[in-house]
């Protein structure tokens, strides 16, 4: 993590039965992967992969502050079509195991 910044988890949640798109999915999944390339950021999905079930994700990542962490999580192209809306908490660890 870089110096100076916090980390955020972003819950995601469905708003209705409407189904994501493909193309959203493939462009929310493109913006994470470029913002993951710029910060710290680990995501992933609620669900049943094999039926494609989603019920929503997780997203931690690294922002400056709270307000940081709105902008860059109403960027992600699902917010913007509406099916899903999320919480956002600044995340302190507390127990992080050296990595292997």
């Amino acid at each position: 993590m870089k110096e100076g910044k916090k980390l955020f988890v972003r819950t995601d949640f469905k708003t209705g039965e409407a189904e994501v798109n493909e193309q959203i999915a493939m462009d929310s999944a493109a913006y994470l992967k470029q913002l993951s390339e710029e910060r710290y950021l680990k995501a992933g999905v609620f669900g049943d992969l094999s039926t494609e079930e989603i019920n929503g994700a997780m997203v931690i990542f690294e922002a400056e502050n709270l307000a940081e962490a709105q902008a860059i999580s109403d960027a992600d192209p699902v917010f913007q079509s509406g099916l899903y809306r999320y919480e956002l908490q600044q995340w302190h660890v507390l127990i992080a195991p050296m990595e292997r």
